[in-house]
């Protein structure tokens, strides 16, 4: 992720407070706060190993539905 610098020089005369409600309004402005939140729960994407075996179960388990469902043995809805 590429760095930002913001800057906030006090003017004279200017209390703490509107120096930190600048800060803030600039840093929001500026989207960092959005980017990083966005990042912070990243989830990576399955391997193509794992999403081909999990295809493969549900693919043997709805073959074994159709099979209990032919024979009776389970509830058609």
């Amino acid at each position: 992720m590429a760095k930002t610098v913001i800057e906030i020089r006090k003017k004279p005369n200017e209390n703490n407070a509107s120096i930190l409600r600048r800060f803030s309004r600039r840093i929001q402005e500026s989207g960092i706060i959005r980017n990083v939140k966005s990042a912070r729960y990243n989830v990576r994407k399955e391997s193509k190993l794992k999403v081909k075996n999990s295809a493969l179960k549900r693919m043997a388990r709805r073959y074994e539905i159709e099979k209990l469902k032919k024979l009776g043995k389970m509830a058609t809805k």
